[in-house]
């Protein structure tokens, strides 16, 4: 196998890339990632002097240069994960979510499609994708891979339109894709926008912890670690042209999520808790403010695992509570790795976590 992994310095990438090369990685595997604000080559540090893994500074908006790449190192197998990805930033600005998410896509796909037509051997293209294509569930209901597209934010648009051009790659050209749709991940390495480290964050710094609506949003949850090893699965595994759903299925509503989170920091670091004029100590918890509530806000997501199990015996491991804990964990015993983001990568204004 000769592999190639887009926004492999990302979160779910990086954790990716972690768990192949704990194992037997195959011949190549090349990292191609354009280093936008959340990717991060500390997160594979330990990797770079790897005779197995090489890693390729490359927009996917450059057609010629995906094309390079695919073509020089003889990229026979496709993970891809690069994306834009957060929803606060396509309402604010979405169009480097369709330049990247869509026209990425495809360049990516146009490059196999062209590099792989006389080539000889397996193939694969592994398209990663989310749950929020799916829109919104009421207080029932679970999202199978035959539910309805519906997207409702710029971000699940653009990650819906890249879905449909990958399956039209495999019916009219016989590109073997293959599709997954994920719920909300969490664990080490994401990005300290993203709600359980930003709330994690701004509970450490003593900051106001924001909360849309009323907090009841409800989402499915899912350890990085679970996520990746059923990406392995499907890759190795899948049949071309289909497409599997992963979730964690642990559904929490938002709310809860932050108390929760709350509540490990008051043990794990209780000199981090609010102290009152009269110098009452508080628990984390009291930071909490709710806020208006997010245009186009999907009330709930949650996948119907059944299929990624029977195909593969797949299925999470991690329960919300030993996960979330030991995600925390990781946050406070990675302090450099955070405050590094925090002092040269991101504006702190913009976090939240100072004035």
């Amino acid at each position: 196998m000769r592999l190639l992994i887009t926004g492999g310095a990302g979160f779910i990438g990086s954790n990716l890339l972690q768990q192949i090369f704990r194992q037997d990685p195959p011949e190549i595997v090349v990292n191609l990632d354009s280093l936008t604000y959340s990717g991060n080559l500390k997160n594979l540090s330990n990797l770079e002097s790897h005779p197995n893994y090489q890693f390729k500074k490359v927009d996917l908006r450059n057609a010629t240069d995906v094309s390079k790449v695919v073509n020089t190192y003889a990229i026979d197998h496709v993970m891809h994960l690069a994306a834009e990805s957060h929803v606060d930033r396509s309402i604010n600005s979405p169009e480097p979510f369709l330049e990247t998410n869509i026209m990425g896509t495809f360049n990516l796909l146009e490059a196999c499609r062209q590099n792989w037509k006389e080539s000889t051997g397996p193939k694969r293209f592994l398209h990663v994708s989310t749950d929020e294509v799916y829109g919104s569930l009421g207080p029932s209901g679970l999202f199978t891979e035959k539910t309805p597209y519906q997207p409702n934010s710029p971000y699940a648009a653009s990650k819906a339109s890249s879905d449909l051009v990958v399956r039209s790659y495999g019916r009219t050209y016989g590109l073997p894709v293959l599709i997954t749709h994920c719920s909300n991940n969490y664990g080490p390495f994401q990005f300290p926008e993203k709600l359980i480290p930003l709330v994690t964050l701004k509970a450490l710094h003593g900051r106001p912890i924001p909360v849309y609506g009323r907090g009841d949003n409800i989402r499915d949850w899912i350890h990085v670690d679970d996520h990746v090893h059923a990406l392995w699965q499907v890759l190795t595994e899948g049949i071309p042209g289909e497409t599997y759903n992963i979730g964690g299925n642990q559904e929490s509503s938002n709310l809860d999520l932050v108390k929760t989170i709350c509540a490990i920091l008051d043990v794990k670091h209780p000199s981090s808790r609010p102290i009152t004029e009269t110098n009452q100590v508080l628990p984390h918890e009291s930071l909490i403010e709710f806020v208006a509530d997010r245009p186009g806000h999907d009330f709930r997501y949650a996948i119907d695992n059944r299929k990624i199990h029977q195909t593969f015996h797949w299925e999470p491991t991690y329960n919300l509570s030993t996960g979330l804990e030991q995600t925390i964990t990781w946050y406070l015993e990675q302090t450099d790795w955070w405050q590094d983001i925090l002092d040269q990568r991101y504006d702190l204004k913009r976090l939240g976590i100072q004035d």
